[in-house]
């Protein structure tokens, strides 16, 4: 299936969004595409040999399947149990079986979609110290970069706080300080209304008066 094949429609154009978002390859062989059969290949490799990239596929039969990991191909699909049987004893009791098979997706963009959510569950997630190409990380260096990122994050956050309460303080200050600078302009204007009030004075018959 080639990129033009997947942007044919809009779910198709979506997995291959998260193929490229996760460096998944398609590597169908024209034969394959013919059989309905869609595979894929990650970029980790196989923990048996080193040697192989992890292959999925998907075919028309209803089947996810891992195809190289193991001495046989095997299904990914979710089990489900079946309808139980009943067996009857030489005794006339009778004893129950029930047994799992997988759960089949019988349309292919259903099949893909779930390989994506398995794949990125199972192999990215769980395998999230093996880097791109395959290359594999030991765990204690993934878990001391881990470590350092970590710590390197919490200390830009702790100066950030650092600074965010600074501003705040500095804004609380300026509200005080234009609080009491209003306070003060009140009591001038009032201390001047006052000394108007009292240069005013009247003369009535022949006496000056202050008016109060």
């Amino acid at each position: 299936m080639n990129r033009e094949q997947y942007n044919s429609d809009p779910r198709y154009a979506k997995v291959l969004e998260q193929m490229d978002l996760l460096g998944i390859m398609d590597i169908t062989t024209t034969k394959q595409h013919k059989n309905g059969t869609v595979v894929w290949q990650l970029p980790i490799k196989n923990n048996n040999s080193g040697k192989t990239f992890i292959e999925v596929a998907s075919f028309s039969t209803g089947y996810v399947r891992n195809n190289n990991s193991g001495y046989s191909n095997y299904q990914l699909n979710k089990r489900i149990d079946n309808e139980p049987e009943y067996f009857e004893l030489p005794n006339g009791d009778y004893r129950k079986f029930t047994t799992r098979s997988c759960k089949l997706i019988p349309i292919e963009i259903d099949r893909l979609e779930y390989l994506i959510s398995y794949c990125l569950k199972n192999y990215f997630i769980k395998r999230a110290n093996q880097v791109v190409e395959g290359k594999y990380v030991s765990q204690w260096y993934h878990d001391w970069s881990m470590e350092r990122a970590n710590s390197t994050y919490s200390e830009n956050t702790g100066a950030m706080a650092r600074i965010n309460d600074l501003e705040e303080k500095l804004d609380a200050m300026t509200e005080c300080r234009d609080i009491h600078v209003d306070e003060k302009h009140s009591l001038e204007d009032k201390l001047a209304a006052t000394k108007v009030r009292q240069d005013v004075s009247v003369i009535v018959n022949g006496h000056r008066y202050k008016v109060l």
